[in-house]
This record gives C-alpha cells, sequence and structure tokens, in this order.
C-alpha cells in the first residue's frame, strides 16, 4: 500500500512504496538526524559504518590525500552530499565514502553538483545488494567515470571503467597496486589499505 513519507518511520525506506516522488528540496527539508540518499526520487536510509569499513575508509582516504596534495583534483569523504541529476529532475542524491572531483566548477559549500571522476563504495553486509546494484546503475547513468566497490571482508576490489554506455571491470586482491585511472600516474597500495583488517579475521 502506498503512503507518504515519514520520516520518523522505522520501517526500512528501500523497502517502501511511496506515493509519490521526492527531490533535493525535499531533501533538505527532513530533519529527523537520520542519513539518507536519494535515487530517482525514491528515499534510502543509510546505516552507520562497521569497524572494518572505517579501517578501510580511513587508510583509503589517507592514500589519496597524500597522491592529490597540491594538484587541482580534490578528495572528498561521506557525509558530502553529490547531487547527480540537479540540472534535469534533481532527484538524485548520493553521499559517496569517497570521491574524487577534478572539476571544481562541480563543487560548492553544499557538495558536488554533477558526476565526480571517481566514486569509492566500501561495502557493508546490510549495504551489498544495493551498493552492487541500485548505486552501480546509478553511476553508469550519471557517466561516473570511474567506481570502486570494496569488499572489507574479502579484501577485494572491483575498479569499474567507464567505456562508452558501459562499465569495464577489473579486480584487484589485497597485495595489488591499483592505478587511478582518472589520475594520469598515480596508484593505490592496497596492502596497506587492507593491513589492519588481517588482524580482525578472527572478530
Amino acid at each position: 500500500m502506498n503512503k507518504e513519507y515519514d520520516p520518523d518511520s522505522r520501517v526500512e525506506e528501500a523497502q517502501v512504496k511511496y506515493s509519490r516522488l521526492y527531490t533535493y528540496s525535499d531533501y533538505l527539508k527532513w530533519d529527523d538526524d537520520k542519513r539518507r540518499e536519494l535515487i530517482d526520487g525514491v528515499p534510502y536510509l543509510m546505516s552507520a559504518p562497521g569497524r572494518r569499513h572505517q579501517i578501510v575508509s580511513r587508510t583509503l582516504l589517507v592514500q589519496f590525500v597524500n597522491i592529490l596534495h597540491g594538484k587541482p583534483c580534490k578528495v572528498y569523504h561521506a557525509p558530502f552530499d553529490v547531487r547527480l541529476n540537479a540540472d534535469t529532475l534533481d532527484n538524485t542524491v548520493v553521499q559517496p565514502d569517497i570521491l574524487v572531483v577534478c572539476d571544481s566548477s562541480k563543487l560548492s559549500e553544499a557538495g558536488c553538483i554533477g558526476a565526480p571522476d571517481l566514486v569509492v563504495e566500501i561495502l557493508s553486509p546490510s549495504t551489498s545488494r544495493y551498493d552492487r546494484i541500485i548505486k552501480f546503475k546509478t553511476y553508469l547513468k550519471s557517466g561516473v567515470r570511474e567506481f570502486w566497490i570494496i569488499d572489507p571482508k574479502l579484501c577485494i576490489l572491483e575498479v569499474h571503467i567507464l567505456k562508452g554506455n558501459n562499465y569495464i571491470t577489473y579486480p584487484y586482491t589485497n597485495n595489488d597496486i591499483v592505478p587511478v585511472h582518472v589520475l594520469e600516474g598515480c596508484s593505490i597500495d592496497l596492502s596497506e589499505v587492507f593491513e589492519e583488517i588481517g588482524a580482525l579475521e578472527d572478530d
């Protein structure tokens, strides 16, 4: 049964059928302190990241910060609003775990307007399907040039490079050096990213 959106609802928002779709203007009015993303007008509740997620996010962010120091491209991390279709329906707002933006005209105090050059999503048990299917399709449609999906449990990385209208996928494991395709001459050392995870395997 359709229902009006209630920001105080405890129902998993991805499973709710709404009586209408929402826009960035609606998104700005929700003041219940919950983090949400908005994709094609549908709100999705975001869960708090776990320990592995935080470790990977922190170590990866440090590498990007060091790589981009003094360069025009800039790295940001969640929560940081990205409005992927602000010039049309303005009904898609995401908060990638990490993103790199090389076009400074896309940046404002409120976040990024348009597709970042690179987006990184770090999987959690509750977000795997959402990141791999819904957000994958959203980033592809929006023209994100490079999309990384990191599984902190398995210590693997999938790099998706935009070629025409599709992504070409390159898999990497925990000891690989990964070239950043949108940043010429730059690479990420996955052994550093996953090093601290190894001690948590039996947690």
